[in-house]
């Protein structure tokens, strides 16, 4: 089995853009693959198509149920804030240790390999207590870090790497995607990363209509294998 944990340098960076991406190529070769996002905020029950849990669903070729979505994200919150702010609007507190535990039991299970994907950015509050970095270092499953290119996306792209390697975390690609309505060049901003960056540096297109992501989630694929 192997594991990879999907986290971002904040949010709205295309966190699940990638895992689906990775998903559906790890698909396309034939090879055993699932995933998980623990925690999920700004999910509405009534309307779960779209949601970054159904998106995930659609890319394993699986229905979007209660039984799959239970099963893909347990911790399903309506408010869309931070997981803290998310679980005491609804009074339901998250208990860290049983997250954990959840990614743990995954890992055992899962055949082939199992992506994991974080909530927010890297530092975003679980509880009182924990932020998704706890949980990095809880499952020590390899880090793929997600970043944008909007103005800012430098410095919170490198602040997270500094942090992920600080800890101990194996931190194997650096996942760039072009951040919506920017006026920073992107190309300027992966030179400027390319500079600073400790893991592989992968530029991500976000509408991929001719198929450009292809050899970038091929090496993103074989960095966590």
């Amino acid at each position: 089995m192997t594991a990879a944990f999907i986290t971002g340098a904040g949010t709205g960076v295309g966190k699940t853009f990638i895992a689906c991406g990775l998903i559906r190529h790890y698909r396309r070769h034939g090879r055993s693959v699932s995933a998980i996002k623990p925690i999920v905020s700004g999910f509405d029950p009534a309307a779960p198509s779209g949601s970054d849990p159904a998106l995930l669903l659609d890319a394993l070729g699986q229905e979007c149920n209660a039984v799959t979505l239970e099963r893909v994200s347990p911790w399903r919150f309506l408010a869309p804030l931070s997981p803290d702010m998310a679980a005491r609007a609804e009074s339901r507190p998250i208990d860290f240790q049983a997250v954990s535990a959840f990614c743990r039991a995954s890992m055992a299970q899962a055949k082939g390999t199992l992506l994991i994907e974080g909530i927010g950015g890297i530092m975003v509050p679980l509880d009182a207590r924990h932020t998704v970095l706890d949980l990095m270092i809880a499952v020590k499953a390899p880090v793929v870090l997600a970043g944008g290119s909007y103005l800012g996306a430098l410095s919170h792209i490198l602040s997270a790497q500094e942090v992920i390697l600080r800890n101990g975390l194996d931190l194997c690609a650096i996942a760039v995607s072009e951040s919506e309505g920017s006026e920073v060049p992107f190309d300027e901003t992966l030179v400027s990363l390319g500079h600073f960056a400790k893991a592989p540096l992968l530029a991500l297109v976000r509408q991929d209509r001719e198929g450009k992501n292809t050899g970038v989630f091929q090496r993103l694929g074989d960095l966590i294998a």
